[in-house]
């Protein structure tokens, strides 16, 4: 028998996992490892999702004890299972497992990929932070001008209890509280329930579609709205992918980038209203090298402010999406645009003021800059959020996540919201794509 440790986040390990091993009687998947988010390792995938085959669930480690896990438990292979990294950082981390004894393994997308009886739209990027979630809501729009209905599956963040998170199905903000969602998970399924969309996520993923496929609002379409740049977990009849000319050449040197570009139906270069246009060429010419038959949309993400005099002459706290900017490396976003658009006299530093977890994410991301990133993975990571905001010296708050964040947690000072959403520039457009996928659905 086969022994396996599965390398991953708190996700995709979880799915190859569950599509991959968890019938395979040839192999023993004997330990999982965690890395790029905090507080996931010492826990257990239990009993009652790994299936009989783990009487005794299996062990979560971290991904430091690595080459120790390989000898103890006599591991044949190890299956690196998560997203949004180097190249060059997978390819060091398959030194490390082959010096220590193991073959080092990447389970292409037709393995772990699961089919569903609905026609399947997927949207994924090739680096977290693009604008997949606002692509997504573009792309259900167009659906529903058609009269279809679209149930949205998301990729997983499951941090809490697993078993209890097994399926999960968010209709309301209500829901929200109901799952005891991370702020992670808020940025993802907020902007989809406000627009009236039903979204689904979890653990098991081929539970999740069976109850998607026959949500109770009806679904005429599976729509997949990737993380990071991850490969869909569903088989695509449309793929989007989109790129961010903020970040050129990304798309070329963060796994899985290149497969999810390669894969693409449609490649959407994002953000061309405020990246410089050296960079958008650059875009623009490696999605010809990799993908030419692709159909190429131009878009701009609109920005909106609630409130320009929050802005407007003030010294500004800038607040954006935490992941984007920590493991994304992304070094502006909408709310450090709106700050220039809208006349903020300064953006604050918020790194003197930060606290606790805060600190140890500057620490851990020296790289970050002057936003602060709302991370919120534990109840601890949002009053150190709270605290941190409480503790700048600045005359107001742009709060450019994906949620209200006021509704979260406190922020003692004048606040504004910045929106965004997905635009297309000319022609071809998303509905031109979309009219073309449902004539080839018979939909």
């Amino acid at each position: 028998m086969k022994r396996i440790i599965i390398i991953g986040a708190a996700g995709r390990d979880f799915h190859n996992f569950n599509v991959r091993y968890r019938r395979d009687s040839s192999c023993k998947v004997v330990a999982f490892t965690a890395a790029q988010i905090p507080d996931i390792a010492g826990r257990q995938y239990p009993k009652e999702l790994a299936g009989d085959a783990y009487p005794n669930g299996i062990p979560i480690f971290h991904q430091d004890e690595l080459e120790e896990l390989i000898k103890k438990y006599d591991v044949d292979e190890c299956v690196f299972s998560y997203s949004d990294i180097k190249y060059s950082y997978v390819m060091t981390l398959s030194t490390r497992v082959n010096a220590a004894g193991a073959a080092f393994t990447l389970l292409s997308p037709k393995q772990t990929m699961v089919a569903s009886k609905k026609p399947v739209i997927a949207v994924g990027a090739v680096r977290t932070g693009c604008g997949k979630s606002q692509t997504s809501r573009r792309v259900i729009e167009a659906l529903n001008k058609r009269g279809l209905k679209a149930i949205v599956v998301r990729h997983p963040m499951p941090y809490g209890d697993l078993n209890a998170q097994k399926v999960q199905r968010f209709a309301s903000l209500e829901d929200l509280q109901k799952h005891n969602c991370t702020i992670e998970e808020m940025e993802e399924y907020e902007p989809h329930i406000t627009s009236g969309n039903v979204v689904y996520a979890g653990v098991d993923y081929e539970a999740i579609l069976e109850q998607a496929e026959n949500d109770p609002n009806g679904c005429d379409v599976i729509l997949w709205d990737g993380g990071n740049n991850d490969t869909p977990f569903y088989k695509p009849d449309l793929m989007i992918t989109v790129t961010d000319p903020h970040r050129p050449g990304h798309e070329m040197s963060y796994y899985p980038s290149k497969v999810t570009l390669r894969m693409a139906d449609v490649v959407v270069i994002n953000k061309i209203d405020s990246a410089d246009f050296e960079n958008i060429q650059i875009v623009r010419k490696n999605i010809a090298q990799l993908n030419p038959d692709a159909v190429v949309i131009d878009a701009v993400s609109t920005i909106k402010a609630d409130c320009l005099e929050t802005i407007k002459g003030k010294r500004v706290l800038v607040v954006e999406d935490g992941p984007t900017l920590t493991h994304g490396e992304m070094k502006i976003g909408a709310g450090v645009i709106a700050a220039k658009r809208y006349g903020a006299a300064e953006i604050v530093d918020p790194r003197e003021y930060a606290v606790g977890k805060l600190r140890e994410t500057y620490e851990e991301y020296p790289d970050i800059g002057e936003v602060l990133p709302a991370m919120g993975y534990g109840k601890q990571q949002m009053k150190d959020l709270s605290k941190t905001i409480e503790n700048a010296n600045c005359d107001s708050v742009i709060v450019a996540t994906p949620i209200d964040l006021a509704r979260i947690i406190e922020i003692n000072k004048p606040n504004t919201r910045v929106t965004y959403a997905l635009q297309e520039i000319g022609e071809p457009c998303m509905d031109e794509v979309i009219e073309d996928f449902l004539k080839k659905q018979g939909l």
